[in-house]
């Protein structure tokens, strides 16, 4: 695991944006850029938003292209429309998608008003195999520790799949629906932990004092179905982006560990 410490929230996104462009251009400028995409795996919430806006500002500058570049979101409400104000096929394609040159039968978000809300998990989970895989998923976590909707005690083997919200998320959540927590949808469909895992690469977004506790567990404590971010443990590569906030409940030694390796 590879933790990366910026001052600033701002920084940190910067950070995380420019190895994501990086990786882009290099699997690009490679034989297999011309025989199959990147596939880049995408969060929503408002950890990515920094870093949405670099991608915006590179691609217009011309220093980044998304034409050969497949998304997979990581999670979607049920029972929201797409036009919802707060679907996340809205926040991506308001926050993202419609801001650069990405084909739009390359983006991939999970259908939450499907039928058949397991059969819809079970296409979404063999279409990214159908690809050969996520290269790099983007993510970030709860202040409990979950990693996309996989709430604490979701099997760490779990695939794409629909996911009870806790009262946690829900009332973490009630802000973007005015503050009612009624509103807020109860279940929603998710890549799974394992999903995640099997990712060539994966990219944890930390930042601000109320996510300290669950980096201080992804990163120090054992691995734990409660904390179902600490599954990143033991995947072979693994980077923690985050700020100096977020490392509040890291010990000095840990902290100094991975400022002084970096």
């Amino acid at each position: 695991m590879k933790v990366i410490i910026r001052n600033t929230y701002e920084e940190m996104s910067r950070w995380a944006a420019e190895y994501i462009i990086g990786r882009i251009n290099a699997h690009n400028a490679s034989p297999a850029g011309a025989i199959r995409p990147f596939v880049l795996g995408l969060p929503t919430g408002s950890s990515p938003l920094g870093v949405y806006a670099e991608f915006i500002k590179a691609n217009r500058e011309g220093r980044v292209s998304f034409k050969n570049v497949v998304t997979f979101n990581m999670d979607e409400y049920a029972g929201l429309t797409r036009d919802h104000e707060q679907s996340y096929w809205k926040f991506m394609h308001d926050n993202l998608f419609d801001h650069i040159d990405i084909d739009p039968e390359n983006v991939n978000i999970l259908n939450g008003m499907a039928e058949d809300p397991e059969a819809e998990c079970r296409r979404y989970e063999d279409k990214i195999t159908e690809y050969g895989g996520i290269d790099l998923f983007l993510g970030g976590s709860g202040v409990d520790g979950h990693i996309a909707f996989n709430e604490p005690f979701t099997s760490l083997n779990s695939r794409t799949g629909v996911r009870k919200l806790t009262y946690d998320t829900l009332l973490a959540n009630a802000r973007f629906f005015g503050g009612d927590f009624s509103k807020v949808p109860k279940t929603a469909l998710s890549v799974g932990v394992g999903t995640v895992m099997d990712a060539a690469e994966v990219l944890l977004l930390l930042s601000g004092h109320n996510k300290a506790r669950a980096l201080r567990h992804l990163v120090e404590e054992p691995v734990s179905g409660k904390w179902t971010v600490s599954a990143l443990q033991l995947h072979p590569a693994a980077i923690i982006a985050c700020d100096e906030d977020a490392c509040d409940e890291l010990t000095v030694g840990t902290y100094k560990y991975f400022k002084e390796t970096e």
